[in-house]
């Protein structure tokens, strides 16, 4: 008997819904668990066999996809724009997470890169760098905004360096 099991998962803030597979893509299981990593963990140490998991690309996708790492045979963070059958027919958490376990099953999910940490850590910084950036050119614009409000001439960047 072929003991892989296809698990949904329909990811957010407080809860997960989950919907189990068997490898003849028979619903084994389905329940509703804490956004914790020691809950999520213990849920899968309960299950037996090759686990393929997926879920949706989303806030908590990154997080999700280190922790479970080493503890499944395959992870798959899908296209949220790309899975069409998740629009069809009736929208709940439980319904959704029953149909990405389908669309594993199938193996018709697309799934979204993740890499290791050091390609996530290169981006942050670089949004990171751009958000302060822009906000510092903000803050410099209300700054002169302010002398002018007070009749107080500020050309050039001479405003924004310490007196001597």
């Amino acid at each position: 008997m072929n003991s892989v099991k296809y698990i949904g998962m329909d990811v957010h803030k407080e809860a997960i819904s989950i919907a189990v597979l068997n490898s003849t893509g028979k619903l084994v299981m389905e329940c509703v668990i804490e956004t914790k990593a020691i809950t999520i963990l213990e849920f899968l140490k309960g299950l037996r066999g090759y686990l393929h998991v997926t879920f949706e690309e989303g806030t908590w996708a990154a997080w999700l996809y280190d922790l479970l790492k080493p503890h499944v045979t395959q992870r798959v963070v899908g296209n949220p724009r790309r899975n069409a059958l998740l629009k069809e027919g009736s929208k709940s958490d439980r319904i959704d997470a029953r149909k990405l376990a389908e669309l594993l099953h199938a193996n018709l999910l697309r799934p979204v890169y993740h890499g290791e940490h050091g390609v996530r850590t290169l981006k942050e910084l670089g949004r990171s760098y751009l958000a302060i950036s822009k906000d510092l050119g903000r803050v410099m614009s209300r700054l002169k905004a302010i002398y002018r409000s007070w009749g107080i001439p500020c050309a050039g960047k001479q405003v924004y360096a310490p007196r001597m």
